[in-house]
């Protein structure tokens, strides 16, 4: 079976390879797409990180990340606003399909969550021009609720959707299974994001039992009890074909583990357990 739609976030085997590193071992598996992470990007410099896309034809399904909005100040507001200018550049640079948007959540010492929404909805409507001048969609991506506080206080597909129709066009949303796995509107919010034209990548790895870390504790497809074929189904069926990217944070397991075996289960489960 082909892997043109497996995609490799480079979070994935981040302890083991540099950018440049990364890219070789899944060329030498066949894989021909990637989702780096601005850390990686910087490391290897905006312009060599360019180059490598260029001269080995990836396609890259995003960048990660923009967003953490949220602010204690308007300083503070501004400041994200400036930096999310430089992600799109970036990903423009990088010639994303889009740049990941991962919102933020409550500024330091407050309690007030619908403020906090709506700065991540001005903080996306100043950006937005930027964004729609150089043609790199936005792509929300609802965090689990345990991120509420922290890293995204938008937490279900139904909050981005709702986001992405008071903004309009060039902003949608990726859907990541292990953040929305557990949403009872789950199926209905993706036919809705399809009939819109929202869906801008689907990420994909597993919820384990019990989950060690809340972070940095995610499993590889099939360890856990996400159906996978389900929420694929259900996205194939709203009109989105594109890559399933493989975006795994494993402080205890897959980054301890080689390179080369990592990308290796990344295949194998994405044939046996991700593909229809």
């Amino acid at each position: 079976m082909s892997l043109r739609n497996l995609s490799i976030n480079l979070a994935t085997v981040c302890q083991q390879y540099t950018m440049g590193q990364a890219v070789d071992a899944c060329l030498a598996k066949g894989i021909t797409a990637i989702a780096p992470w601005r850390d990686q990007v910087q490391a290897t410099g905006l312009a060599e990180a360019a180059e490598i896309v260029r001269s080995n034809k990836l396609r890259v399904t995003g960048l990660c990340r923009g967003g953490m909005f949220p602010a204690a100040d308007k300083d503070g507001l501004a400041a994200a606003i400036d930096d999310n200018k430089r992600a799109i550049d970036e990903a423009v640079a990088l010639q994303a399909d889009c740049l990941v948007m991962v919102v933020g959540g409550l500024p330091k010492h407050s309690r007030n969550i619908g403020s906090a929404r709506e700065m991540v909805a001005d903080g996306l409507a100043a950006i937005l021009p930027h964004a729609r001048a150089n043609r790199m969609p936005l792509a929300i991506e609802p965090l689990h609720p345990m991120y509420a506080a922290d890293r995204a206080c938008i937490n279900t597909l139904e909050q981005a959707l709702d986001v992405c129709d008071l903004l309009g066009d060039g902003v949608g949303v990726a859907i990541d299974v292990y953040h929305v796995w557990w949403d009872p509107k789950l199926h209905a919010q993706i036919a809705r994001a399809g009939a819109g034209g929202r869906i801008l990548a689907h990420h994909i790895c597993d919820w384990l039992v019990p989950t060690r870390d809340l972070l940095l504790d995610r499993g590889m497809m099939g360890d856990g009890i996400i159906d996978m074929r389900s929420i694929r189904s259900a996205i194939e069926k709203s009109g989105y074909d594109g890559p399933q990217e493989v975006e795994i944070f494993s402080a205890e397991d897959w980054w301890k583990r080689p390179g080369e075996e990592v990308l290796a289960t990344c295949i194998e489960r994405f044939l046996s357990t991700c593909t229809l």
